[in-house]
């Protein structure tokens, strides 16, 4: 019903940035909170950040002043702008979506994940 597809992960070196996105399509009546999570080798998947419909944003205390989240509410798609990225920042990222199907119904999906790697 509901497909999130993200982009723009790969390898960087510590210092350096990517930007990932995430677009989600299928019966879409409109979405919730969008979020990044990440999870690292033999760890837990965790939040990154968050938004709101309204662009109301939240941060893990690691990436506050390094991580940008943002999203186009038009092209229902969530963009995570990553800046003086460190090797901790290792992991594979996931987007996540609060969506109000066109049928009723809420879902809450996940994307198949990107690998970001950092390296010292």
């Amino acid at each position: 019903q509901v497909q999130l597809v993200e982009s723009g992960g790969g390898l960087v070196q510590a210092g350096g940035s990517l930007r990932l996105s995430c677009a989600a399509s299928g019966s879409i009546f409109s979405i919730n909170t969008m979020g990044w999570y990440r999870q690292a080798p033999g760890k837990q998947r965790d939040l990154v950040a968050g938004i709101t419909r309204g662009a109301v944003t939240n941060y893990a205390d690691s990436v506050k002043g390094r991580f940008t989240i943002s999203r186009d509410n038009a092209k229902n798609t969530v963009y995570l702008q990553m800046n003086s990225l460190k090797p901790e920042d290792t992991a594979v990222y996931y987007c996540n979506a609060g969506v109000i199907l066109t049928t009723p119904g809420y879902l809450e999906v996940w994307g198949q994940g990107t690998l970001v790697t950092v390296s010292s």
